[in-house]
């Protein structure tokens, strides 16, 4: 009887030692997790526990190249549209007087990230079209959804009171040219048409307190200095663009 009872005693103590060490490794693999990549490209201080708005789930942060994509390079001279802005008047670059550049932005009613960046595409129209540079923004999701439709699309820039342009892309045939991908995405072109910039409006999606490098900003003064932007090129951060289903 003693025997059997140090057997069990032998057993129950090897399931101890068994589950012990299936629990470290366990946790070992859940702190890979909790460190692992929580970077959001612009963003990259910032982890999961910081979250201010934007969803969870997959990163917000654009996975893939401009070869990728295959839309714009920079240096590429952009084609003109003609879209029907959200007070009915059909709008092309080419109707934009005295522009001597373009901040042709990708964004939509209903991500977080582009409304986060909501205030400041105002104040960035507000500072930067009386120079001569205007945010032309775009709304590229399909209309399958109401809530990124032509009537929500009205609504959403009267509540927000938006003094650029906002233009529907009927068809979704404009943002495959640029490239877009993201919402928001943005394009700054100069006088020419040719893209100078391309990517995030600046590094932190999350807090306009928090911000220390204004990519779009940066790249209009080198414009306006007669010189090509230090940076030409950064990750979008944002909602994937919702194409159609048909």
């Amino acid at each position: 009887m003693k025997r059997i009872t140090a057997v069990l005693s032998m057993i129950a103590l090897c399931a101890i030692v068994l589950v012990s060490c299936k629990d470290k490794g366990d946790h070992k693999n859940d702190t890979a997790l909790e460190h692992g990549d929580h970077k959001h490209g612009p963003d990259d201080k910032h982890h999961e526990g910081d979250r201010k708005g934007p969803p969870k789930g997959g990163s917000p942060e654009q996975t893939k190249t401009l070869e990728e994509i295959g839309g714009y390079n920079i240096g590429d001279v952009a084609t003109d549209f003609n879209l029907k802005n959200v007070d009915g008047a059909m709008v092309s670059l080419a109707s934009i007087k005295d522009a001597k550049g373009y901040i042709v932005t990708f964004t939509c009613n209903e991500c977080p990230f582009a409304k986060l960046y909501e205030d400041r595409l105002i104040a960035l129209h507000n500072t930067y079209a009386p120079q001569g540079y205007a945010v032309i923004a775009i709304n590229p999701n399909s209309p399958e959804n109401e809530k990124e439709g032509y009537a929500a699309m009205q609504a959403r820039a009267k509540e927000k009171g938006f003094p650029f342009v906002y233009l529907v892309d009927e068809g979704q045939k404009i943002y495959p040219q640029y490239g877009a991908v993201r919402t928001p995405h943005v394009f700054v072109l100069d006088k020419d048409r040719k893209v100078q910039y391309i990517g995030a409006i600046d590094d932190n999606s999350k807090s306009p307190e928090d911000v220390k490098v204004k990519y779009v900003e940066e790249a209009i003064k080198a414009l306006e200095a007669g010189e090509k932007p230090a940076v030409t090129l950064t990750k979008a951060i944002g909602c994937p663009v919702k194409a159609s289903r048909g």
